[in-house]
């Protein structure tokens, strides 16, 4: 659901904007184009493909991706399996097209991730790979990593192992067609055509994930997506709740993440995604703004579902949602090689998990992938993806504090160049965070997020005045008014 847009077409703000933009990925040495070494690979291993000789082109497959999507990373297969279900989960088969030691690899681990920018996407690899040759796009055959699930009724996995294969994803969803078809019993082609379709199979397995998560304690921020899109020199900011599909989606994902730590850690070999639980004192802070706020976090309750409890459509429970950001903190990722390591949960997800499922888009996936292949199979883990492991973790590390730089100052930047036309003008805001007389605010419309000097308690509905929006450096600030308005 979209609860605001703003649509800006000045010419003098559009240029400034997109200088302002590009000078963002200037500033960090971040670069589209790749090595004259690393393209010339790229060319030369997509042009005859190596696939695997395992053949699951039989298998409707469908792929579920934001709008626009060309590097696809996932596609799946549901059915009914007794009273449980059979997933069927293919990743893309990245390390066929990417040799260790060689110019991609090289490039791709200077990388790290694929930067996702307003004004373009900065690939982890030569788009030849990421958006053609490796990408699940529909209608083309296609090696893959193909995970094969067995799931009770509950929807707790019974059985996990993985191999390549190849095969050929029937139909590319947007997450807003997927819902659609799963909200009007529509047959996606993946079933029987008698509400056993992929789709529908999808929300049960879903809801019965989401179910597990309960019990273990695990828990997610659902805090309203602010996406910027542009279309020639026009910018939208859009702010939008997650659509039900989407955390369904997420559960497969999360669920074969589990299932590839489980079998790491079999093997005494890998690499998880970690998140140390939040500390004593983190937590009576969040406790202590939770009561203030009128909604006060039971001591019996997970955090997890005390989260799934609050109404972001509401002032002082999106205040909450955002304080809760305080007890994800900390993520990061362990190797290990020959023991288990004594600390290698994800508090947030409840369990051991790691990242095996985006290897177009994030680099230890690719390494994950090879050596939950080769554990499945009973064979050693290649030596390439041993001697890279201890590196990872750092590399990544690295890459993610990148990422979130750029979504920061790209996001500041559009809303400033947004706003600034408007400074003097009044708003309608909710107070998120504060306190000494400074602190952040939330505007109505349009979906903003900056500092405020002399707000109230986090929480309260406000109206605040535009001080300042300096596009160049993504600046803005407000000013709140003497009267705060109580929330409703």
């Amino acid at each position: 659901m979209v609860t605001s847009l703003l649509r800006m077409q000045a010419p003098i703000e559009s240029t400034e904007l997109n200088d302002a933009l590009a000078g963002i990925t200037e500033r960090l040495g971040l670069t589209r184009s790749f090595p004259p070494d690393a393209r010339a690979e790229a060319e030369r291993v997509t042009r005859h493909p190596d696939l695997p000789a395992a053949d699951r082109t039989d298998v409707p497959f469908l792929t579920i991706d934001p709008p626009g999507s060309t590097d696809l990373d996932q596609a799946m297969f549901i059915e009914r399996l007794g009273d449980g279900f059979h997933v069927l989960y293919a990743i893309a088969d990245v390390p066929a097209f990417v040799s260790p030691g060689g110019a991609v690899d090289a490039e791709a681990r200077r990388r790290g991730q694929t930067i996702y920018a307003p004004d373009g996407r900065i690939p982890l690899h030569p788009t030849v790979i990421s958006e053609d040759a490796a990408s699940l796009l529909p209608d083309r055959v296609r090696g893959a990593f193909v995970w094969d699930l067995t799931l009770d009724h509950t929807s707790t996995v019974t059985r996990a192992a993985v191999a390549r294969a190849r095969i050929r994803s029937r139909r590319q969803l947007t997450y807003a067609e997927a819902q659609d078809a799963i909200d009007t019993g529509a047959d996606d082609g993946g079933g029987d055509g008698a509400g056993h379709s992929t789709l529908a199979l999808l929300k049960e397995v879903g809801l019965g994930r989401i179910a597990l998560e309960r019990q273990r304690g695990g828990a997610s921020l659902r805090i309203p997506h602010v996406t910027i899109t542009e279309d020639d020199g026009s910018y939208q900011l859009i702010r939008r709740s997650p659509l039900p599909v989407e955390d369904w989606n997420a559960q497969i994902s999360l669920m074969t993440g589990m299932a590839a730590a489980d079998l790491m850690l079999g093997a005494r070999i890998g690499i998880l995604r970690t998140l140390p639980e939040p500390e004593e004192q983190t937590i009576a802070g969040f406790r202590r703004q939770a009561a203030a706020l009128d909604h006060p976090w039971p001591d019996s309750m997970p955090y997890g579902e005390y989260l799934r409890r609050l109404d972001v459509e509401n002032p002082k429970d999106l205040a909450i949602m955002h304080a809760a950001g305080s007890l994800f903190r900390g993520a990061g990722y362990t190797a290990f090689d020959g023991s288990v390591p004594a600390n290698g949960r994800q508090a947030a997800v409840a369990a051991h998990y790691t990242h095996v499922t985006a290897p177009i888009r994030r680099l230890v996936d690719r390494f994950a992938l090879v050596a939950c292949e080769a554990i499945s199979a009973g064979e050693p883990v290649p030596g390439w993806v041993r001697d890279a492991l201890p590196a990872l973790p750092a590399v990544m590390a690295s890459s993610d504090q990148t990422a979130g730089t750029v979504d920061r100052a790209a996001l500041d930047t559009v809303e400033a160049a947004a706003l600034s036309s408007r400074v003097g003008d009044i708003f309608e805001a909710t107070v998120i965070s504060g306190g000494n007389g400074k602190g952040m605010i939330q505007l109505t419309d349009p979906a903003v997020t900056a500092s405020v000097v002399g707000a109230a308690l986090p929480g309260t509905r406000i109206r605040a005045r535009l001080a300042e929006a300096t596009i160049a450096t993504g600046s803005i600030r407000f000013e709140a008014l003497s009267s705060p308005v109580p929330p409703a």
